[in-house]
């Protein structure tokens, strides 16, 4: 016999009271089996590297992440590229061992393994070919091999001694530094034009070149040569007031020399070691009064280089290994052109004989 209940309210509510209390403890179940798994994803992403919203984590985003099997590989995030094409993480660089090689040298100066040249060498080249076209020469001129590290034997030249040359231990006088490779030495004496252009030029091309001083001439702008210095430029005796030196006596000839040595360690620092006559005149009181003051050699020239024309101490008016070539300091007040003018003169004959220009130091 079955309980019949029709239009009961009390027993309505029992009911229904029993029906909220079935959904609530089968929501509380489902609340629960909820927070069980919202753990263990949590756990999940833990052990695979950080939580949600932090670096190395996963998306915010609803939804579980996708799974992957142990063998496959990870697709790396956005980033630098590694060398094999795929990405690096964002914002790092591939570790060393995986970098390509640099194309720059060692330290040893050896060639990087990838062979290609150095960019160092390639700007320097590209600076020349424009300094080239800047000062309007006809060739880039040649670069000089490095300085020999055996200095080569300098002696006098044969017919321009002077009576116990070499008993005294006088100061070689030569034309020509003996060599064999395809170098000349310029070398621009006294001081009396003081061209800006000048030094702009030489420093563009790093052409190597040797200057001889006369005090005189050179005391209205000390600094203008103290710049030609800090390029490397060698400074030099050249006396202290240009005279011709074999009219003076002993005395007088070691004034103008050893003066010239005072002023030029008062200015520059330095006690030059080269000495060149005024004229490329001289004596035997000349070379010994040099040598009191400290001089080792007395290079005089073979070649003389003006803006418009060569002059050759040679019968065949050819440029040979090692000679040493002259010019002056002057401008349009005596020549008809400028000493750039010149220096674009002496190049293009030499670079077109296939002669670099060296200096002159290096070799003595």
């Amino acid at each position: 016999m079955r309980l019949v209940v029709q239009n009961d309210k009390k027993g309505r509510l029992r009911l229904r009271g029993a029906r909220l209390r079935r959904a609530r403890l089968q929501g509380a179940r489902l609340r629960g089996v909820v927070a069980v798994l919202a753990v263990a994803a949590i756990a999940s992403g833990c052990a695979q590297g950080g939580i949600a919203g932090q670096p190395g984590g996963g998306s915010p985003a609803a939804g579980p992440v996708p799974s992957r099997s142990a063998d496959a590989p990870a697709s790396p995030p956005q980033g630098t590229r590694t060398p094999d094409g795929s990405r690096s993480p964002k914002g790092t660089r591939p570790p060393d061992s995986t970098r390509p090689p640099d194309s720059t040298r060692t330290p040893d100066g050896t060639r990087a393994p990838d062979g290609r040249r150095p960019q160092s060498a390639q700007q320097a080249h590209a600076a020349r070919v424009a300094a080239a076209r800047r000062w309007r020469l006809a060739r880039v001129p040649l670069v000089p091999p490095p300085p020999p590290r055996s200095k080569p034997e300098i002696t006098t030249r044969e017919g321009f001694e002077v009576d116990g040359h070499e008993e005294l231990g006088l100061p070689p006088v030569f034309t020509t530094v003996p060599t064999t490779r395809k170098v000349v030495f310029l070398t621009i004496d006294d001081g009396a034009e003081k061209d800006p252009a000048f030094l702009r030029m030489m420093s563009d091309l790093k052409v190597p070149y040797t200057a001889f001083l006369s005090d005189y001439v050179i005391r209205d702008d000390y600094g203008y040569f103290e710049r030609m210095r800090r390029t490397g430029t060698g400074l030099h005796n050249h006396t202290l007031h240009h005279r011709y030196l074999p009219a003076l006596s002993y005395r007088r000839q070691q004034y103008e020399i050893c003066g010239m040595q005072d002023v030029m360690e008062e200015r520059y620092g330095v006690r030059p070691a080269l000495f060149r006559p005024p004229f490329g005149n001289y004596d035997r009181d000349t070379l010994r009064a040099a040598r009191s003051c400290g001089v080792r050699y007395v290079p005089l020239w073979n070649e003389e280089v003006f803006v418009d024309h060569w002059e050759y101490r040679e019968w065949d008016r050819k440029i040979r290994p090692g000679d040493i070539v002259l010019s002056h300091f002057r401008g349009r007040g005596e020549w008809k052109g400028t000493m750039p003018d010149m220096i674009r003169r002496f190049l293009d004959k030499v670079t077109a004989e296939g002669f670099a220009v060296a200096r002159l130091e290096d070799y003595l």
